[in-house]
C-alpha cells in the first residue's frame, strides 16, 4: 500500500538520501539547482510517497522561476526521484499527473523540466514548448521542455529562465 502525501520538513533528510541514490554525484552542481538556490519550493505540490513500512519509495517537488524577456511566472519540475527498488510500478508517473493536476488547480500555467523528451512526452511535456526559451548552463539545451497548463500559455516565450523574485 502506497501513501502520497505532502513533503514535511522532517522528510528532508530522506529526500536527499533518496536523491543521492537516484542521480549522479555533483548533482548539486546542475543549472537547475542554481535557480533553486534561496528560493522555497511550491509547498502545495511537493509529495513523497510511502511505502507500509513507512519508507520512501519517491519524491517530487516544483520550483518557482521566472521565464523569457517578460519574466512571466512558471514553474521548474524536479527533482523527481524513484528509489530504484520501487522504479517500473508507476510511482513516477503518478506523481506527475497529481501534481501538474493540482499545479493546474492553483493557477500555474507554464511548466519546465530538464529531462528525456521520449519519456516525458507521456505528460505533454516537449523541447518545442520550451524551443525559446534559455536555460543557464550547464545543460544541454535539447533536453529542455515545457508543458503548457492552459492553452497558448508557452506560445511565443523566448528568452533566459531565471530564478524566482515575487517582484517580477
Amino acid at each position: 500500500m502506497l501513501r502520497f502525501l505532502p513533503e514535511r520538513p522532517d522528510d528532508a533528510e530522506e529526500i536527499e538520501t533518496l536523491l543521492d541514490l537516484s542521480f549522479a554525484p555533483g548533482r548539486t552542481a546542475l543549472s537547475s539547482y542554481q535557480l533553486r538556490e534561496g528560493v522555497a519550493p511550491i509547498a502545495d505540490l511537493c509529495r513523497v510517497v510511502r511505502d507500509e513500512y513507512d519508507t520512501m519509495a519517491a519524491a517530487i517537488r516544483y520550483w518557482p522561476v521566472r521565464l523569457g524577456h517578460d519574466r512571466l511566472p512558471g514553474l521548474l519540475l524536479g527533482p523527481i526521484a524513484v528509489h530504484p527498488t520501487r522504479q517500473g510500478e508507476g510511482i513516477g508517473a503518478a506523481l506527475m499527473a497529481d501534481t501538474l493536476g493540482d499545479a493546474e488547480r492553483l493557477g500555474w500555467t507554464r511548466v519546465l523540466l530538464v529531462g528525456d523528451e521520449p519519456y516525458y512526452r507521456r505528460f505533454g511535456f516537449t523541447r518545442a514548448a520550451a524551443g525559446g526559451l534559455v536555460f543557464p548552463p550547464p545543460v544541454n539545451p535539447a533536453r529542455l521542455l515545457g508543458r503548457g497548463l492552459a492553452p497558448d500559455a508557452m506560445a511565443g516565450l523566448a528568452g533566459p529562465v531565471t530564478g524566482w523574485d515575487p517582484a517580477g
